[in-house]
């Protein structure tokens, strides 16, 4: 038996919350192939490319993405990621958090102190910043904040805070001083504005900070991303998937725990 949990827009697809599936040792996509068979016709399409799948809590990115076995009493999650903006603003959905995303350009005044003030200018938005250089690309940034999301869900955060933990995943590592120092805010480096809150004053915040951004992920960070974190290529070739860099990282990012 199998229970598939359906967050967000997924409820709506079939009208419920869950469903029980007498069913064991099944692929991901085997499952994506039974739901959209058992989705009533008269319900709002199920987007299965814009979609998080947890397995007991784990992103299935992690493991082997959608040919990843689904055992006996396992409870798979479906969650949409709802998503939208312009070439300097990403905005979407998850687990009913909305996040904004822009990057702002390099200059000499961006330190620390340039979030504490954000932070008290907005205090009922949660905002981090990450280097841009540890960004890999959208599908990389929004698993990484699915884990934390998930794990603040769960009550087993690697830190206290939620802003804490998203920059120590993308940083790799379970000490709070290296992330800062390695993935944190620098002068004369780009860096993501990850902002999660209230959408109209997530909006305030982007007109705000517009003369200062730059189109996303204006550079390709796979070179870096290998040699910081020492990812050779036979690490690279034992992964089968399209995105290998991608999937490693997310699940470096998820053994945190």
């Amino acid at each position: 038996m199998i229970t598939v949990k359906f967050v967000g827009g997924a409820k709506k697809s079939f009208s419920t919350e869950q469903l029980l599936l007498d069913k064991s040792s099944i692929s991901i996509q085997e499952l994506l192939d039974l739901l959209i068979e058992l989705k009533p016709i008269d319900t709002p399409a199920l987007d299965t490319k814009n979609m998080l799948i947890a397995i007991n809590g784990s992103d299935s990115s992690a493991m082997e993405g959608k040919s990843t076995k689904i055992k006996n009493n396992d409870i798979v999650s479906i969650i949409p990621v709802i998503h939208g903006g312009s070439s300097k603003k990403l905005t979407f959905e998850v687990l009913k958090k909305s996040i904004q995303i822009i990057e702002i350009k390099d200059q000499k005044i961006f330190d620390v102190k340039f979030l504490d003030n954000l932070r008290k200018k907005y205090p009922k938005i949660q905002l981090q910043a990450v280097s841009s250089n540890f960004v890999l690309n959208n599908n990389h940034l929004k698993k990484i904040l699915s884990i934390s999301f998930e794990s603040e869900k769960n009550n087993i955060l690697i830190s206290n805070k939620l802003e804490t933990d998203i920059l120590m995943r993308f940083a790799l590592t379970g000490q709070i001083s290296d992330a800062i120092k390695n993935a944190g805010i620098k002068p004369k480096k780009s860096f993501i504005l990850i902002g999660i809150g209230n959408k109209k004053i997530l909006n305030s915040l982007y007109k705000e900070l517009l003369p200062m951004s730059v189109n996303l992920y204006s550079k390709n960070n796979d070179l870096f991303l290998k040699k910081h974190f020492k990812i050779t290529k036979k690490q690279l070739d034992s992964v089968y998937s399209k995105n290998p860099l991608e999937d490693i990282l997310v699940e470096k990012a998820v053994i945190l725990l």
